[in-house]
């Protein structure tokens, strides 16, 4: 069954300002429920629709419209919020640089059950979405279009650059980096202070515990550089 917005009425949601969604599959899916769960403790955006260069089979997703490919984004002439939810770091990267137009501008989303409080220091990036049930502690930085999925956590001093993506219940211990677009499968963990190179996977389960080269797939228990 399709469900509408459900935080204001049509009036209000007329005033907010306008959201889309760039990828309609699962995670965009999951996207728009975390965007209409913020919108049910205080609206804040009005979700126009769905853009994918492949388009969905059914002409909605969840009671919203498919509205084009990402062509067709960055010809709309009025000024829109974007955000962009695909899971591989790397496809992210690659559709947000096709994101030119001077009217859209990145949303940063944070799920309601985040708690985040200027006494923490946590720096967020624009277009970052943080999904339910994340925990940060304090003095993070994640930059441009880190993508939490449900469960993460962050410990103190943690540096997760541009486009980072960490699967569900992945963990990242205080002090370790995360260079530009890493991606650590569910229930990944890094321990304290560990560094990975930039574009490298973390296997769903792997424990990083000492530092990753570059462009590589790490996995196992510690996690090991596959061969290549």
């Amino acid at each position: 069954m399709n469900h509408p917005e459900p935080a204001a009425s049509t009036t209000t949601l007329a005033s907010l300002p306008c959201l889309v969604i760039v990828g309609a599959g699962g995670l965009g899916r999951e996207v728009l429920i975390l965007i209409r769960q913020i919108n049910e403790v205080a609206p804040r955006w009005n979700v126009a629709g769905f853009y994918d260069d492949r388009a969905p089979a059914a002409a909605t997703v969840h009671g919203l419209p498919y509205l084009g490919s990402v062509a067709d984004l960055n010809t709309q002439p009025a000024p829109q919020q974007v955000v962009v939810a695909v899971g591989s770091s790397r496809s992210r990267a690659a559709v947000v640089a096709r994101i030119t137009a001077p009217q859209l501008t990145f949303a940063t989303l944070i799920h309601p059950s985040v708690v985040l409080q200027p006494y923490q220091h946590v720096t967020i990036g624009a277009g970052s979405i943080i999904s339910q049930g994340c925990i940060l502690t304090c003095d993070i930085t994640l930059g441009q279009h880190v993508l939490l999925n449900l469960g993460c956590t962050i410990g103190h001093d943690a540096i997760l650059e541009d486009f980072c993506s960490l699967m569900p219940h992945a963990n990242v211990g205080g002090e370790a980096y995360l260079e530009t677009g890493v991606y650590l499968g569910t229930n990944a963990t890094v321990i304290n202070q560990v560094r990975v190179g930039a574009q490298t996977v973390v296997g769903a389960g792997a424990v990083a515990v000492r530092d990753l080269p570059a462009d590589c797939t790490a996995v196992g228990v510690p996690a090991r550089a596959l061969a290549h």
